[in-house]
């Protein structure tokens, strides 16, 4: 059973497993991932006749990537797999069902940074289409961290992030006009590090 579900699912971030375990992106067709590395959240969309594409500023995951869709999907163009930064998506308005980023948002310099990163990924959404987001916060651990600059933190586990909260999160949704279609989870490792999981959807024209 492990190794069939292995071969399923590859190693999927849990939180996205549940999202498909769920029949949430039932209708989706084409899937894009934010800061893809080598592909580890596409191996159920590859298999499973999705138009599957990503991109990644690294070019050894890219790389990868290509590697293990040639090998999953032959039928999905490895140019779907593109390097470039989140916040210049080079892909036209309203394109995708789904944009997953994945431990990616936390890499942001930035507020103004982040903001882009989000903004881009949200302009290549369709009318109805769904954000997957997990990235590091600062929920639980709010005494823990030292602040350093422009929204950047030292974690306990050495790590340096720029974190969110539960406000600033709820804050983006209303100003995206979006919706919850899942409650803000957060993941508490050992008060080491928080991962929250922050799943949108777009609203419909």
């Amino acid at each position: 059973m492990k190794n069939n579900l292995q071969q399923q699912f590859g190693n999927i971030d849990i939180y996205l497993f549940d999202q498909l375990l769920k029949g949430t992106y039932a209708g989706v067709k084409t899937v894009l991932d934010a800061g893809c590395g080598g592909g580890r959240n596409l191996v159920y969309f590859l298999q499973n006749g999705y138009e599957v594409w990503g991109i990644d500023p690294n070019r050894e995951a890219l790389e990868a990537v290509k590697e293990l869709s040639q090998m999953l999907a032959p039928e999905n163009p490895t140019s779907n797999f593109i390097m470039a930064p989140s916040e210049n998506l080079p892909f036209e308005d309203s394109y995708f069902d789904l944009v997953i980023s994945s431990a990616v948002l936390h890499f942001a310099q930035s507020q103004t940074h982040f903001d882009a990163m989000l903004q881009s990924m949200w302009r290549v959404l369709k009318p109805g289409g769904y954000l997957f987001a997990r990235l590091a916060s600062d929920i639980g651990i709010e005494t823990l961290i030292k602040s350093l600059a422009n929204g950047r933190y030292l974690l306990p586990d050495g790590s340096e992030r720029f974190l969110v909260n539960q406000e600033m999160l709820l804050n983006y949704t209303k100003m995206l006009n979006a919706r919850l279609h899942e409650p803000i989870k957060t993941t508490n490792v050992q008060n080491m590090r928080c991962m929250t999981t922050w799943c949108m959807q777009k609203p419909d024209l």
